[in-house]
C-alpha cells in the first residue's frame, strides 16, 4: 500500500520528536519515565499514521464510531494532564522561589545589621 504525502510529512516529524527525546535522555535532561512516556507516544503514533485502520478498530471496541475521533479523544486526555503537570511543577517552582527569596532577605538583613554593629 503506497503512503500519502501526509502520512510521509507526518512519520518524518514523528521520527524527529523521538529522536530528540532519545537524544534528551542520552544527554541526561530526561528521566527514563520520560522517555518511556513521550517514546511509546510518538512510536504509536507513527504507527497509527502509517496503518490508520487500526484505529478504526480501537475505536469500535470501545463504541466510537471513527478511529480518528478516538485519537482525538485520547489526545485531549494526554494534553489535560500535561497541562495539569505542568501548572504542579510551576506551582512548586514558585514556592521554592518564595522560600529563597525569604531566606535571602533575612540573610541579607543580618549581615547588614552585623556589619552596622561592627562600625559602632
Amino acid at each position: 500500500m503506497p503512503f500519502t504525502f501526509t502520512q510521509i510529512i507526518l512519520t518524518l516529524f514523528l521520527l524527529f520528536a523521538l529522536s530528540r527525546v532519545i537524544l534528551r535522555f542520552q544527554g541526561g535532561i530526561v528521566s527514563i519515565i520520560g522517555l518511556l512516556f513521550w517514546g511509546a507516544l510518538f512510536s504509536s503514533a507513527i504507527i497509527f499514521v502509517l496503518f490508520p485502520e487500526l484505529t478504526t478498530g480501537i475505536a469500535k471496541s470501545m463504541g466510537i464510531g471513527r478511529g480518528v475521533d478516538t485519537i482525538v479523544y485520547a489526545s485531549i486526555v494526554i494534553l489535560f494532564y500535561l497541562v495539569f503537570r505542568l501548572y504542579v511543577y510551576i506551582q512548586d517552582i514558585r514556592q521554592d522561589i518564595t522560600k529563597i527569596v525569604g531566606e535571602l532577605a533575612i540573610r541579607d538583613a543580618l549581615e547588614k545589621r552585623d556589619r552596622k554593629k561592627s562600625k559602632d
